[in-house]
């Protein structure tokens, strides 16, 4: 790799605003806000929306919406349309 041109990759914790938990992985994302880790080294820290731990299809909590069901429901209380 040629040098210079690269940004700098390190250790980094994201943290799951959502959820609570907090991973440490390595990435070229920095951050102003650091955070002591269970390893006693202080690290910049990226707080996240969602992660794997609170994102609904991880979780089982998603919802599969039938569209079948919909369909029929729908015409059940406008009633089908006649032929042209």
């Amino acid at each position: 790799m040629r040098k210079g041109i690269h940004p700098a990759y390190g250790p980094v914790v994201f943290r799951d605003r959502a959820a609570g938990h907090a991973f440490l992985t390595r990435s070229t994302m920095t951050s102003d806000k650091t955070l002591e880790w269970e390893d006693g080294h202080t690290y910049p820290v990226v707080d996240v929306e969602i992660s794997d731990v609170s994102h609904p299809f991880y979780t089982g909590t998603a919802r599969v919406l039938d569209t079948a069901g919909r369909v029929e429901r729908f015409e059940r209380r406008f009633g089908k349309r006649g032929g042209a």
